[in-house]
């Protein structure tokens, strides 16, 4: 007795539905994938971009607050009396104090939410809490002695407590907060990275066997059957090689968004942020230098320690500094593959993929060289016993002073930050906007090619009955 699947309509019926078999594994694949990836974009969006930049931001503004703590004693004039006061440096100096203040609460709230259910991360949001409580007390205390005639010395012990808490134990947990919720970030990455492989791999392996399997029963048909073309059939497979093609691109393009978005723009972001918080920092060690004394050595060598961190030359010191910069620099430019410097802007020059991100990341080299030179004019005035010079110098708001130069450096610098989150935000755009049109001629191509199967298999299955 002859078997179902040896006779002609079971064979065609086998084949039917090999093919809706197939098609419904690969029109899962895919929704499984849209799912996946919408979930992932949304974390980026609204999860893990977010909080990593709110560590960066609590990382600067403890650094900015603590820099105008010593601007507005350095400004104040005499305590009690005011004479003497860089007026404009006072009011400037105390609006960005409130500004960092303000800054920090937000990052502190949005860091908090973000930690719920991460308990080491929990743990240092908390510790970071109380310490800045600490150390807004020490700071108000300061300003409180400055106000009282004779109490600058006193103000000074204060501020002097308070900056030893913030650096440490505040820019350590600030620090390992950024650390810690980039590295979210990457594992996230990371995982979707594996699950687009899998997905991809499944896909190109069920898109491949329907595609098989239909050819293969177009060429059967028209062996048996004697006719060239069954349209319908013919449609089904292209409507299938629609789908495996949109789902491909599904796949591909979105995995390089999700580098982009993650590693092209993302990366850069963290280090350009780093980099000014840690400038921040240095140009705080030049008001703490003016401020304090007893410890010009010790803010010195921050300084300098800081600079390293941004641009790094092997041996340099502060008499040695500028020089090497101009010289490793030039031989950068002559060829970027020139290594004589490290430190964070190494960390971005060597991250370059945008249009216009080397020319601003060049420009914020140069400008950042200009602010160190600045450094060294500043010691100068004061190596020269001209304190109220270098005062004005450090601090001040004119056209030729550092902290003007200061802040084109760091406009240079956010100009390139602002090139990455950009792209990071446009990765993000183009990631959801390629699930929206991809996913639904995926899935409606593969349902139609499911369609025409069975209408173009029941012509001839009816020949049989």
């Amino acid at each position: 007795m002859e078997r179902h699947w040896d006779t002609t309509p079971g064979r065609l019926r086998l084949a039917r539905t090999v093919c809706l078999l197939l098609g419904a594994g690969l029109l899962a694949v895919l929704v499984v994938t849209a799912a996946c990836l919408s979930s992932t974009w949304d974390a980026v969006q609204h999860r893990d971009a977010p909080r990593t930049v709110a560590a960066t931001q609590l990382n600067l503004a403890l650094n900015d607050m603590d820099a105008q703590a010593a601007n507005i004693l350095l400004s104040s004039g005499d305590s009690g009396t005011g004479k003497g006061r860089l007026d404009e440096s006072y009011i400037n100096a105390n609006h960005m104090y409130q500004d960092a203040q303000e800054t920090i609460s937000s990052s502190l709230r949005t860091l908090g939410a973000a930690a719920e259910g991460d308990r080491a991360t929990e743990d240092t949001v908390v510790a970071l809490t109380d310490d800045f409580a600490q150390y807004q007390e020490l700071v108000g205390r300061a300003l409180e002695n400055d106000e009282h005639p004779g109490g600058k010395e006193a103000a000074r012990a204060d501020y002097r407590r308070a900056t030893d808490l913030l650096s440490q134990r505040l820019l350590p947990q600030a620090r390992t907060l950024v650390g810690a919720n980039n590295a979210v970030y990457e594992s996230e990455y990371a995982s979707a990275r594996s699950d687009l492989t899998t997905q991809l791999t499944a896909e190109a392996v069920l898109g491949g066997l329907l595609l098989a399997v239909l050819i293969a029963l177009h060429i059967h048909l028209t062996r048996r059957f004697g006719r060239i073309v069954n349209p319908a059939l013919l449609a089904a497979t292209l409507c299938a090689l629609v789908a495996v093609a949109c789902g491909g691109q599904l796949l591909t393009a979105s995995g390089d968004q999700l580098t982009i978005a993650r590693h092209d723009s993302f990366d850069s972001v963290v280090a350009l942020s780093r980099s000014k918080a840690i400038g921040y920092d240095a140009n705080a060690d030049e008001s703490r230098f003016l401020l304090d004394e007893t410890r010009r050595d010790t803010y010195e060598k921050s300084f300098l320690d800081k600079s390293q961190e941004l641009y790094g030359i092997a041996g340099a010191s502060l008499s040695t500094y500028d020089t090497q910069l101009a010289e490793t620099w030039a031989a950068y430019q002559h060829d970027h593959d020139d290594e004589q410097f490290t430190g964070e802007y190494r960390r971005e020059l060597d991250n370059i993929t945008f249009p216009g991100e080397r020319e601003a990341a060049e420009k914020t080299v140069e400008a950042y060289a200009v602010y160190q030179k600045d450094d060294r004019t500043f010691r100068q005035l004061i190596a020269q016993g001209k304190l109220q010079e270098a005062t004005v110098f450090c601090i001040g708001w004119g056209s030729d002073t550092s902290n003007a130069h200061f802040g084109q450096w760091v406009k240079a610098l956010d100009q390139v930050t602002a090139i990455n989150a950009t792209h990071h935000d446009r990765a993000i755009t183009t990631g959801r906007h390629t699930i929206r049109v991809q996913t639904p001629i995926a899935v409606g191509a593969l349902l139609l090619a499911a369609l025409l199967l069975v209408l173009g298999l029941r012509p001839r299955l009816a020949e049989f009955r």
